[in-house]
């Protein structure tokens, strides 16, 4: 249960057809700390399609408390990440960053102007450990890696600008670990652990829930953690 806002919340999920962000949808409707919850996914918000997420923005009801961009792209139909310099394809590489780090950030420019400016709020986006540059130690997924690092940084640096509108404003990235959703399938032989949908959104839960104005900018994974840049 979602306790530290103090206040019924309006929670807002992109990518709530996926799997992680379905089951964040699911467990915030049933929550009591929170009064509504707005879905989006494609095609109504296309991460892709800037115009789609001005669009979704301006459809809100009411000012949202919550927003959690529970998107990202590992691989699509004839592309997965590369093992090696040669793979490495322009038309790929955009993409990559289109989704994982440029339509967050638009997603940001569009609903942060609408969150509270007094009071918490928590703008959340899931990133990953791989994103970690410090952390990387075996090279390879290039444009998974720098896209999420960019993703951070974008994050870093929006923190800093909504901290000035709203000083108990908080913007985060979240690392969900590997979770069984067609994202990490083709990888999950690779894993340490798996969880599921359902528990990884119980965990990122209570790490929005526990996060202070301290906080503010950093990446954490699932188990509350920081992840080192």
């Amino acid at each position: 249960m979602l306790t530290s806002f103090g206040r019924p919340i309006h929670a807002v999920v992109i990518g709530a057809s996926g799997g992680i962000g379905a089951a964040l949808a699911d467990q915030l409707a049933v929550d009591p700390g929170v009064k509504l919850v707005t879905r989006f996914s494609r095609p109504a918000l296309d991460l892709e399609d800037p115009a789609s997420i001005a669009a979704a923005a301006a459809s809100l009801s009411m000012p949202p408390d919550l927003v959690i961009c529970a998107t990202g792209l590992l691989h699509a139909a004839g592309a997965r990440p590369e093992r090696a310099l040669k793979e490495l394809e322009a038309g790929w590489l955009a993409r990559n960053f289109a989704v994982n780090a440029i339509g967050p950030a638009l997603v940001a420019q569009a609903f942060l102007p609408l969150m509270p400016r007094e009071g918490r709020s928590v703008f959340a986006a899931l990133s990953a450990r791989v994103g970690s540059i410090s952390d990387n130690g075996i090279g390879g997924w290039h444009g998974y890696r720098a896209s999420k690092a960019a993703l951070n940084q974008f994050i870093r640096t929006i923190s800093i600008e909504n901290a000035r509108r709203a000083p108990e404003g908080l913007v985060i990235a979240l690392h969900p670990g590997t979770v069984d959703t067609g994202l990490s399938k083709p990888f999950q032989k690779m894993a340490k652990m798996l969880i599921t949908p359902e528990e990884c959104a119980a965990h990122l839960l209570a790490v929005i829930d526990a996060r202070t104005p301290a906080d503010n900018g950093r990446l954490f994974d699932w188990q509350g953690l920081e992840v080192a840049p």
